[in-house]
């Protein structure tokens, strides 16, 4: 059976600012997602509080979505404090391919085309 399927590798950063900027961002500053692994370049920071905001974005924005999805068009966050004017943009920057034999050691069941476990 064939167990692959695809997500989205991300950047997210820190794109403009929408008024003061009171956070420790910087525009140009970013993180990037490759599976569950998030980078963050040495020397730079990310705010946690910034980061506690996207994380529940981030599984979605990775995820193949339709074309109409506001998911797919929406690429534009702003900081969670409402003191600071920094708007966070994540770009869907390539595709890659995992195994979920290789990301979980739950096995997958054969289901029906109505959902019916087989």
């Amino acid at each position: 059976m064939d167990d692959e399927f695809e997500l989205y590798d991300l950047r997210v950063e820190v794109a403009e600012c929408r008024g003061e900027m009171v956070c420790n961002h910087k525009i140009g500053d970013y993180f990037e997602v490759r599976g569950e692994e998030l980078t963050i370049p040495a020397g730079q920071t990310f705010s946690l509080y910034a980061l506690a905001a996207l994380l529940p974005l981030i599984p979605a924005k990775q995820r193949v979505t339709h074309q109409n999805d506001w998911m797919t068009t929406d690429t534009d966050i702003a900081c969670p404090d409402p003191n600071c004017g920094a708007i966070f943009r994540i770009h869907r920057t390539g595709r890659r391919t995992f195994r979920h034999s290789e990301t979980t050691v739950v096995p997958l069941t054969r289901t029906s085309e109505d959902g019916r476990a087989l």
